[in-house]
């Protein structure tokens, strides 16, 4: 007999039962990732973020589970609902607090649904019912929704078949096409694309900008403060508020030492950039970076080049350099979809939101579309294109009009 509970501290759940679940080795839904989140002070209730993870127990076994939090905005989630959240509110009702299965500042598709190795005997079976817990906990608690967000294929397909709005968006990802090197990357580039690219990685080496590839277990705690000081110093350049403290990267780097990548660009050996990145067994992810120098194509260097030079030695087949960002196109990122899936408690919304996905989707077929045209590599070099999934209409269509 399955029983559910919510815990309000991932440190509620013992490490090694919950990552029994995971089935996988990217960092973020890992017990340490998460948990270095929230000691750190990094997952804050006036940031809108309360941990409210969902397990489900055979007595007190822990044999499903799912990374979740009670949301009071819409911040830092990256599946953008602001437009749902201000019509909820030119009718006056309440679209906040919501549920939100994710992980926070973290566009990353991966496994949400946690029920240990896909081949698992009663998968299906768990996923289905973590799904059904969650969307009986946001109706029974009268909330307006819960969202699952950046679905990997497993949970997008366990969550197919419910009554939720599917959802899906873009972003740009290098993928390894047997290329031994970059070189052999930017040879299958149209010339003029090529040099382009090249010209702009000139420009970095003769403003004198070396590169060092560090791990976690590489940086002591004085390194990780002048990063964090980089970190912050994007945001505040452009307004915003840097979440995640110091004391978080010196935590995950720690726990998940071999895990967490910084790209380090320096001038004389004195550091004026840097890449925070992530990586597992096969993917590296791009995830935040700051500067305190003006060099022409540093971003690009730093963020993109690099990146996909780390890959190429140490053997991995892809890099996600974080969410959106037309510009990694011409430098020969591809468009790749991401899912959603979206359960709103009130029918007439539900019908209404359901609706708006369709023209949504249409859209993102078109831009997807010039989105190919617009990648540099040389026709015979081209990446393959791929359809997008269909949006599930059944419930869309049985859902009450708005009013």
């Amino acid at each position: 007999m399955l029983s559910g509970r919510f815990h309000s501290r991932i440190a509620g759940i013992p490490a090694d039962d919950w990552n029994a679940l995971v089935g996988d080795d990217q960092p973020f839904v890992q017990h340490a990732f998460l948990d270095a989140l929230e000691q750190s002070g990094s997952i804050r209730t006036d940031y809108g973020w309360q941990p409210h993870h969902f397990a489900l127990y055979e007595g007190e076994r822990l044999v499903a589970a799912a990374p979740v939090y009670l949301k009071g905005n819409s911040h830092g989630e990256f599946i953008f609902d602001w437009a749902w959240a201000q019509a909820y509110a030119r009718n006056a009702l309440a679209y906040y607090p919501k549920l939100l299965v994710g992980v926070p500042y973290t566009p990353v598709t991966g496994p949400r649904l946690l029920t240990g190795p896909a081949d698992a005997p009663r998968s299906a079976q768990l996923k289905a019912a973590l799904r059904d817990g969650l969307v009986s906990a946001v109706e029974n608690a009268g909330l307006s929704s819960v969202h699952f967000n950046f679905l990997d294929v497993a949970d997008a397909e366990a969550l197919e078949s419910a009554p939720l709005l599917q959802r899906r968006d873009l972003q740009f990802h290098w993928q390894h096409a047997g290329e031994a090197d970059i070189g052999e990357f930017l040879a299958r580039f149209e010339r003029k694309k090529r040099k382009n690219v090249l010209q702009e990685r000139r420009k970095v080496v003769e403003a004198g900008v070396r590169f060092r590839w560090l791990h976690g277990d590489e940086i002591d705690a004085a390194e990780w403060t002048a990063i964090h000081a980089l970190y912050e110093r994007t945001f505040d350049d452009k307004g915003n508020t840097a979440a995640l403290t110091a004391d978080f990267f010196q935590r995950v780097a720690a726990a998940l030492p071999r895990q967490v990548v910084v790209i380090r660009a320096e001038i004389g050996g004195a550091m004026i950039a840097a890449a925070i990145c992530f990586r597992s067994g096969s993917t590296l992810y791009g995830r935040y970076w700051g500067s305190t120098a003006t060099v022409p194509g540093l971003h690009f260097e730093t963020c993109y080049y690099q990146g996909i030079e780390y890959c190429l030695a140490h053997g991995l087949s892809r890099f996600e350099p974080g969410a959106q960002g037309e510009h990694k196109l011409f430098r020969g990122f591809q468009p790749v979809w991401t899912r959603s899936a979206h359960h709103i408690v009130h029918p007439g919304f539900r019908h209404g939101i359901g609706r708006s996905l369709d023209p949504e989707r249409q859209s993102l077929l078109a831009y997807r579309a010039s989105a190919l045209d617009a990648l540099p590599f040389r026709p015979e070099s081209a990446p393959e294109s791929s359809p997008l999934p269909a949006v599930d209409q059944r419930w869309v269509d049985a859902a009450e009009t708005p009013g």
